[in-house]
This record gives C-alpha cells, sequence and structure tokens, in this order.
C-alpha cells in the first residue's frame, strides 16, 4: 500500500445514497466493508463524517438560524453520522471507535490526538466525530485539523466526483479533470475543493489531499494501490 495513515474525508450527503435524504444503509455497508478491507491490509484509518444530510450550519443561518447555534446542531449531526458508521463497522466485525470533539459520553469518547494515533495504531478504525468543536469551522478545516495531528500521510476527500474539474462537470460539458494541482493553483482558479481556511491549513503544513469517486465499490483501495483515478492536490 502507498501510505500507512489516512485521514479520509466523506460528507453527510454522501450517506444519503440514492434516497436523497438521512442515512441510506446500503450506501453505508459500501463504505464500511471498503473501509474494512483496507484496514486488513494494514493502513492506519481515521474518518472525518460531515453532517449535510442531516443538517448545515450554514444553511440555517441563511434561513434565520443563529449561527453558533447552527453550527452546534452541524456538529451535532456529524455526531450521528459516526454513530451510524461505528453501527455498520460493528456488523463487519471491524473494529472501531467514535472520538468526539465536545464531551458526548457514553456516545463517543473526548478526542484526544494521542488516544486517536494509539487507537490507529492498534488497528481500530477511529470516527472522528464534531468538527473542530467551534462554531464557523467546516467539516472540511476539522479535516484538515485532525489529519495533522494524527500525522497523516494523506488526507483523502471522497466525494461523488472523480476528481478536479477546471469548472462543474454537471454543468459545464467543456470541463475537464487535473489528474495533479498545487494548491496555489486551486486558490488562483478559486476551485471548491475545500472551503478557503482548509486549503490554506493544508498548504501550509504540506498536507497532500487526494480527491476521487467514494461511490463507486473499489475505488478506494485502487487509490491506495497508487491507480490514478483523481486528482492530487500538493502543497
Amino acid at each position: 500500500m502507498q501510505y500507512k495513515r489516512i485521514l479520509l474525508k466523506l460528507s453527510g450527503e454522501s450517506l444519503q445514497g440514492k434516497q436523497g435524504f438521512g442515512i441510506d444503509t446500503n450506501c453505508l455497508r459500501e463504505y464500511t466493508d471498503q473501509i474494512k478491507a483496507i484496514a486488513q491490509q494494514g493502513v492506519q484509518v481515521a474518518i472525518v463524517i460531515g453532517g449535510g444530510n442531516i443538517f448545515r450550519g450554514m444553511t440555517g443561518a441563511q434561513h434565520g438560524y443563529d449561527r453558533v447555534k447552527g453550527d452546534q446542531m452541524g456538529m451535532l449531526a456529524t455526531v450521528i453520522n459516526a454513530l451510524a458508521l461505528k453501527t455498520a463497522f460493528d456488523a463487519i466485525d471491524q473494529p472501531s471507535r467514535v472520538l468526539t470533539s465536545i464531551r458526548m459520553q457514553p456516545i463517543g469518547e473526548y478526542y484526544s490526538h494521542d488516544k486517536a494515533i494509539r487507537l490507529l495504531e492498534e488497528g481500530t478504525v477511529v470516527i472522528l466525530a464534531g468538527g473542530t468543536g467551534s462554531p464557523y469551522f467546516t467539516t472540511d478545516t476539522g479535516s484538515s485539523l485532525r489529519a495533522l495531528e494524527i500525522k497523516a500521510d494523506i488526507m483523502l476527500k471522497g466525494t461523488r466526483v472523480d476528481g478536479i474539474y477546471t469548472a462543474d462537470p454537471e454543468k459545464d460539458p467543456t470541463a475537464t479533470k487535473f489528474d495533479e494541482i498545487t494548491y496555489d493553483e486551486v486558490i488562483r482558479r478559486g476551485l471548491k475543493v475545500m472551503d478557503l481556511t482548509a486549503t490554506v491549513m493544508c498548504k501550509e503544513n504540506k498536507m497532500p489531499i487526494y480527491v476521487f469517486n467514494m461511490d463507486k465499490v473499489g475505488n478506494l483501495q485502487k487509490v491506495l494501490a497508487g491507480e490514478k483515478i483523481g486528482t492530487l492536490v500538493t502543497p
């Protein structure tokens, strides 16, 4: 395998599957099966999952919610998704643990990077919930922060598209895909890979990101085997 320790960022929307809301159990099982396969091969896996399938703080703020309360609701949505992942891992006998950025025992253990690293070294899949624990930060920023804290080799961003394009390929048929791109180019072009805070954090700390289509079964294994099926973002 190309990487020993990864941070896998999954969007909450990805868990909706074809039903378009909530949590699709078939989608959940496909994800956990793929993750178990690489964990059994010795890859240490930490996961950050968004909460957009349940509630998104930014959207709530646009509809009159207090931004702080809206973001706190979004944090709780990520915990619900984390528990769903944990339940799915339990069903296939893959050791996993939920660590939360806010104290929520017994729902999850309070996060520390030392604890997360110890669990990863034991072969446990670590699910990091609650974002950064503070409002005004997205789960993209939470992912970047956790990837750096646990000393991941790379952050893998599993999406519904197969990489980064010059424009939205669903809206612009002339959009072309990048096999590799630098953070400076991402920022210059204004590409929506992650929010700017997360992008700059990864750039300044030389954390590479690989964007790929997680919805296609087998792609996670291909990425770790070195197949060029997505887009690599380099410092």
